[in-house]
C-alpha cells in the first residue's frame, strides 16, 4: 500500500504518477497556493480526482463537505456534481471561507451552487435533513471522525457515499507501534466502518488516504 508523508506528497514513483495523472488548472493551483499561505494542507490532486469521480458516479445533486478550507476539495466536488447540484460546505474559519467563495466564483460556479455555513460541524450537522444527501466528504481532525460518520449515516440516502479524508494517518496506519491519538482514532474508525452492516467500504491509497463507503 502506498502511503503519504505528512506533507501529503506520495512516496513512490507509481504513486507520484497517479497523483499527477489528472492535472489541475489555474483556479485549483491558486486555491492550493492560498491554502499553503494560511497553513492548510489541501487534498492532493489524486484525492481531488477521486472525489470528483465519486460525485460524478453517483450523479450527486446534494453534497455536504466538512472542512471548506480554501476551496480545493469543493471545486473538485462541484466539477463532479450535477449541473443543478448544491454543495453545502462547513468550516469554523470565516477567512478561509471568504477565500473559498472567491475560488468558487473564479471556477465559474454561481453563488446558488454553494451553501457556505460558518460554524463547528458538530453544531451544524444536526440541523441538516435526514436522508437528503448523495455524498458527505469529511476533512477534519481524526478526533471528530466517529461523530461525523454517525452524522453521515443519518444524512445520506441509501446508496449515498461517505468519503473520509486522511485515513492513512500520515503513513502510520499500518504501523502497530503507532499509538498516538490520531492514528488510534483513525484505525478504530476505519475498522468500525469495515465491520458495520450499514456500510460497504474501500480504503483508497490516494494522497493522505481516502476511505469511501456506500450506505447500505
Amino acid at each position: 500500500m502506498a502511503t503519504a508523508a505528512s506533507s501529503g506528497s506520495s512516496t513512490t514513483p507509481a504513486s507520484q504518477f497517479a497523483e499527477s495523472y489528472v492535472t489541475e488548472d489555474l483556479v485549483l493551483r491558486t486555491a492550493r497556493s492560498l491554502a499553503r499561505e494560511v497553513g492548510l494542507d489541501a487534498v492532493t490532486p489524486g484525492t481531488g480526482a477521486a472525489l470528483r469521480l465519486l460525485a460524478a458516479a453517483g450523479s450527486a445533486r446534494a453534497v455536504v463537505e466538512i472542512g471548506t478550507g480554501t476551496g480545493v476539495s469543493g471545486v473538485w466536488l462541484l466539477r463532479g456534481m450535477r449541473a443543478d447540484g448544491v454543495l453545502t460546505t462547513i468550516d469554523v474559519e470565516v477567512e478561509h471561507q471568504r477565500i473559498a467563495r472567491r475560488i468558487f466564483a473564479e471556477a465559474g460556479f454561481p453563488s446558488g451552487r454553494t451553501r457556505i455555513i460558518t460554524g463547528r460541524a458538530l453544531d451544524v450537522l444536526p440541523r441538516l435533513a435526514d436522508g437528503a444527501y448523495d455524498l458527505v466528504f469529511v476533512d477534519t481532525e481524526a478526533t471528530n471522525f466517529s461523530s461525523c460518520v454517525a452524522a453521515a449515516l443519518r444524512l445520506l440516502r441509501r446508496g449515498g457515499v461517505l468519503a473520509l479524508h486522511g485515513t492513512l494517518a500520515d503513513g502510520r496506519i499500518g504501523d502497530p507501534a503507532a499509538r498516538d491519538v490520531e492514528t488510534v482514532t483513525t484505525r478504530e474508525t476505519i475498522k468500525a466502518l469495515r465491520e458495520s452492516e450499514d456500510w460497504t467500504p474501500a480504503l483508497l491509497p490516494v494522497g493522505q488516504g481516502l476511505l469511501a463507503a456506500v450506505k447500505c
